[in-house]
């Protein structure tokens, strides 16, 4: 065993001497312009059409212009096609057809699935479920991989604390914590336990960095923070992300204290590879480097290309600059050739890493893409993560779960029979024939005896003529109603930030409308943000905050109305009173003045709003009701070799077993650097029978103690902790200890 263990960090260095050898041999014999197109990026034209390829005579003008420069060696990678049965034939150019024969590198924005699709990140975050991320992600990398891809532009990390931001739904939410493990499952699942086989993608976290700060939630915006904000919350994802393995990564199009992040050489030569050690290429976002003009940071396009690569941008996606500009660059000595090898070492041994110097065509077999794509096996994990990443915020009068006879139920609203929209954005290659709409869902729960009346009341942003009328007759026909209302895919996505992130207008007249039918009502939300509710949308009975759940939403939210499944997803992000809040989070400083429940004036707090959320990060309930104790610490003291234990007593008031996320929050009452009012440090999913109780523990350790200190160390300082075992970032009391 011992023997065993030992030899595979000996065989895995041999094996990337070897690649190493390899690369330096290429890179010698390599034009300046074969140098330049390794770091060129470029669309697929072949792959992206749904009908593939066109033979070669009659190529269109892209596709003949790409075919081009792929034989002479101008282009290194293609993005965002896919297909096994053309992979062979695209590869054929560069490996066949073109001097050196170095394989093109194939990526894809394979976000959450690929044919099959499965939650948005932030939905998939409110499982709080890393074992599912891993698996979903490793799903969508054998899908992806059989498809003919090597790399995924995913996952996104930005930590994303303001909702109006319309990339909040790729990430996993406003907690440093919770995004650090995400980061780290999901590059897991996407690279596999070797890169050289086909189902292995290189995982690309995104964006680098602070991109999820950027001014009033305005994408693209600029972003300005302490160096201290940005390595104790924006930047430790991406470390996590690269400890577990990630070998690419992608420059942000925001701009971080006035250096655009792809022309930022302090962020991505000196923190990413000197401080980091990291051995991965970077790859601008869609013509970031370009973008450095627009900025007001570049003169030119020339300028453009040497400001990013010299700063580390090692491929250029898209803007074509680095292939047009680069070897006069290197000619007039404004750029080292030794930067340009630097730059096609890290492709070129990313490309060995996946093997596809011996194996250029890996992921080509249309027989294998056949069997794994929208198999049995990947949709039945889709339906599991889709019920798992359901959050119930509210349940009154245990109106849920619904019987499944003897009810007649109104289905009302956009989201009831739509099927276009349940994968989300960035379903980029997304199967519509994989998709089940929440009417169908429902329909198949209920059986042959269904009572159900469908209506739509109202599209997304505007009203339906009649719309309202039909809604309210089939409500007052109904003894409930589920109402499917929030948010469109092109309302939560790139481009698409809010400054009021409300239910549309419309939906919200819907709504008062059927509630004033008096009959109990069932909110069934699709968001990609944490949102303002209010009216009658707050005011039902039960709200389930069911995201974009992908190819198979309606049948994981019918498992979870109909009780075969209990909500089990908790809030990865807070849901302000107001949009106005915005932005808000729960780990805030206290302020010098705190707001508290009795106070009235001159505390931190607006007009007429408590400062706090709606319904906070970590809230979520179940079918049953959990009571917590009180909560008790092993020791009232701690020092640095000491372990704390934290405990508390779950009991179940109910007739079901119940699934509850313990979360564990601490406060540093006094610090040299203030601390936020909560920080979660751990969380654990504890069974609670039916009826019962259950004592559960958590340890907490001297390491999770530490903050950044003013010298941007770790550190820590004696003094008074209190921490909380809690079911939400708002709830419970602490138990207090003593750092000694």
């Amino acid at each position: 065993m011992m023997a065993g263990m030992m030899m595979a960090p000996r065989i895995a260095a041999a094996k990337a001497q070897e690649n190493l050898s390899r690369v330096d041999a290429l890179i010698a014999r390599m034009t300046i312009e074969e140098k330049a197109g390794q770091l060129n990026l470029m669309n697929d034209p072949f792959r992206w059409r749904p009908e593939g390829i066109n033979p070669g005579d009659t190529f269109d003008s892209d596709q003949a212009q790409t075919a081009a420069d792929i034989r002479a060696g101008r282009i290194g990678a293609l993005f965002n096609g896919v297909g096994a049965a053309s992979t062979r034939y695209v590869q054929d150019m560069a490996v066949k057809e073109s001097r050196l024969g170095i394989p093109l590198l194939f990526a894809a924005d394979i976000v959450h699935g690929l044919k099959t699709t499965f939650p948005v990140p932030l939905g998939e975050a409110a499982s709080w479920d890393l074992d599912l991320a891993e698996r979903t992600a490793r799903a969508a990398a054998v899908e992806g991989g059989a498809a003919g891809v090597h790399q995924t532009y995913a996952p996104m990390v930005d930590v994303a604390r303001d909702q109006r931001w319309g990339r909040v739904v790729e990430g996993a939410g406003e907690d440093v914590l919770l995004n650090n493990l995400f980061a780290i499952a999901r590059t897991r699942g996407f690279q596999g336990d070797d890169l050289t086989h086909w189902s292995s993608l290189v995982a690309t976290p995104k964006h680098f960095a602070a991109y999820g700060a950027a001014e009033a939630g305005l994408d693209y915006n600029s972003t300005d923070m302490s160096e201290q904000m940005l390595r104790s919350v924006y930047l430790p994802p991406f470390k996590a992300a690269f400890d577990a393995g990630a070998l690419s990564v992608m420059s942000a199009f925001n701009d971080l204290n006035g250096v655009p992040t792809s022309g930022n050489k302090w962020l991505l030569t000196d923190v990413l590879h000197g401080e980091w050690g990291f051995a991965g290429f970077v790859v601008s976002d869609y013509t970031s480097e370009q973008e450095l003009i627009a900025h007001g940071y570049a003169a030119d396009g020339r300028d453009a290309a040497r400001l990013a690569l010299m700063a580390g941008v090692d491929m250029s996606m898209k803007s074509g600059l680095y292939i047009k500009h680069i070897p006069e660059l290197v000619q007039s000595g404004d750029v080292p050739v030794e930067r340009v090898d630097q730059a096609v070492r890290r492709v070129l041994m990313t490309k060995a890493a996946l093997g596809l110097f011996d194996d250029p065509y890996r992921g080509s077999d249309v027989r294998t893409e056949r069997r794994v794509t929208g198999s049995r096996e990947h949709l039945d994990l889709a339906r599991e993560a889709g019920r798992k990443s359901i959050v119930m915020l509210k349940n009154e009068g245990d109106l849920l779960p619904l019987p499944r006879t003897g009810k007649r139920i109104a289905l009302i609203g956009p989201f009831g029979a739509d099927k276009t929209d349940v994968f989300g954005p960035w379903s980029v290659f997304k199967d519509m024939a994989l998709a089940v709409s929440l009417e169908e869902g429902v329909r198949a729960a209920l059986g042959d005896d269904a009572h159900l009346t469908v209506v739509k009341g109202s599209d997304v942003e505007a009203p339906l003529a009649g719309g309202i009328e039909a809604a309210v007759l089939a409500a007052g026909d109904a003894d409930v109603v589920l109402l499917a209302i929030g948010e469109s895919s092109e309302m939560s996505a790139e481009s698409k930030s809010r400054t009021e992130i409300t239910i549309p207008d419309a939906q919200l007249a819907l709504a008062e409308a059927v509630a004033a039918t008096g009959k109990p009502v069932v909110v069934l939300l699709r968001n990609g943000r944490g949102m303002e509710l209010s009216g009658a949308v707050n005011g039902a009975a039960a709200i389930l905050v069911t995201w974009f759940l992908g190819s198979q939403s309606g049948n994981a939210i019918a498992d979870v109305l109909f009780g075969d499944h209990a909500p089990t997803g908790r809030l990865p992000v807070s849901f302000p009173y107001k949009s106005g809040q915005s932005p808000f989070y729960y780990a805030h400083k206290s302020t010098g003045r705190p707001s508290r429940p009795t106070d009235r004036e001159f505390t931190t707090k607006f007009r007429g709003v408590p400062n706090e959320a709606l319904y906070p990060f970590g809230h979520g309930l179940t079918y049953a009701p959990i009571r917590y104790s009180a909560v008790t610490v092993s020791s009232p003291t701690m020092t640095r070799d000491d372990e704390l234990t934290v405990s508390v007593t779950l009991t179940n008031g109910g007739e079901r077993d119940a699934s509850e996320v313990v979360q564990l929050y601490i406060r540093d009452r006094a610090a040299s650097i203030t601390q936020p009012v909560r920080l979660l440090k751990a969380f654990k999913r504890v069974t609670v029978p039916a009826g019962a109780s259950v004592e559960t523990s958590m340890t907490l350790k001297f390491a999770d103690l530490l903050f950044l200190g003013g010298d941007l160390t770790p550190t820590v300082e004696p003094g008074l902790f209190d921490v909380w075992l809690a079911p939400s970032a708002q709830s419970g009391e602490p138990a207090q200890f003593t750092l000694v």
